[in-house]
């Protein structure tokens, strides 16, 4: 049956994805509780802190009975590897482990296509085929890569052991139309080859709120690790040109045509009905 949340814990809720769901939440009518280290002003129940500190959460838990836990560190390079890792994988389980003793069933984590090990690999590394999807072998071999592959396994280990649902989105570049078209998007046109580790691959911040929301919402039973990217890229060029040029070899398993995304959501489709809405329009130009 679907899920109608009544009071979410949001982590990470003063970032700007989770500003984005606490917009959503809001037209809802729903009730939320924060969490961050930074208060943001606005949430009528805050907790300033740690998600990785037991105590807070176990009290910011009290009344819960929805989580949509994002907060983390969102790169390697931002800490000491050691610190990225532990930090991000302690604060999924505390959550997670959390929410499961106070009885919360539904739950979103926030993983990332750098669990594919490509974004920030310190080795050059492409992916064995694309469309690349869940099947697809992971090539982690950096902190923040491994701190989502052990988030994941967290929410399979208390979707098995407390019978919650855990659905874990893998996105891409997260952002505004303002900032993709004053960053990635020049980028990709002076330099396309930079987009080529993240596949050329985005997301708006709304939906990616959106499929937040979805995620503790629809009828869903275990726990389910799905990619979920906007259609098209945010390179002009055609995808099929760019993955001859700058993935050379890699295996093209289904048609790519235009600027298609090298990406298979079709899960997140099946499972949640997503389907973004905000795209991000650009002129197509030749390679």
């Amino acid at each position: 049956m679907s899920h109608v949340p009544s009071r979410v814990l949001v982590t990470g809720a003063a970032g700007r994805l989770g500003s984005a769901v606490l917009r959503v939440l809001a037209a809802r009518g729903v009730a939320v509780v924060g969490l961050d280290r930074r208060d943001p002003g606005g949430i009528e129940t805050f907790f300033t802190g740690g998600a990785d500190d037991v105590d807070l959460v176990a009290q910011a838990m009290v009344g819960v009975d929805t989580v949509i836990h994002l907060a983390a560190i969102p790169q390697p390079g931002l800490d000491a590897p050691e610190k990225v890792f532990v930090g991000n994988a302690a604060s999924t389980f505390v959550v997670l482990d959390q929410a499961a003793r106070a009885g919360v069933r539904r739950a979103v984590i926030a993983s990332s296509l750098s669990i594919t090990g490509l974004p920030f690999s310190p080795k050059p590394a492409v992916p064995d085929y694309v469309p690349v999807d869940e099947a697809m072998p992971l090539q982690v071999a950096d902190p923040y890569a491994l701190s989502k592959q052990a988030d994941e396994a967290t929410a399979e280990m208390v979707a098995r052991r407390d019978g919650m649902a855990v659905v874990a989105f893998r996105f891409p570049m997260l952002g505004t139309p303002e900032f993709f078209e004053a960053e990635p998007i020049a980028d990709y046109r002076d330099d396309p080859g930079s987009g080529a580790s993240v596949l050329w691959a985005y997301l708006d911040y709304r939906d990616a709120a959106l499929a937040c929301w979805l995620g503790v919402t629809e009828d869903v039973t275990g726990a389910h690790a799905v990619y979920v990217a906007a259609p098209e890229t945010l390179s002009p060029f055609p995808t099929e040109d760019l993955l001859a040029r700058y993935l050379p070899g890699v295996p093209v398993r289904a048609s790519l045509p235009g600027r298609a995304v090298p990406i298979d959501t079709s899960s997140a489709d099946a499972l949640l009905g997503f389907s973004p809405e905000h795209l991000v329009d650009i002129k197509p130009g030749a390679l």
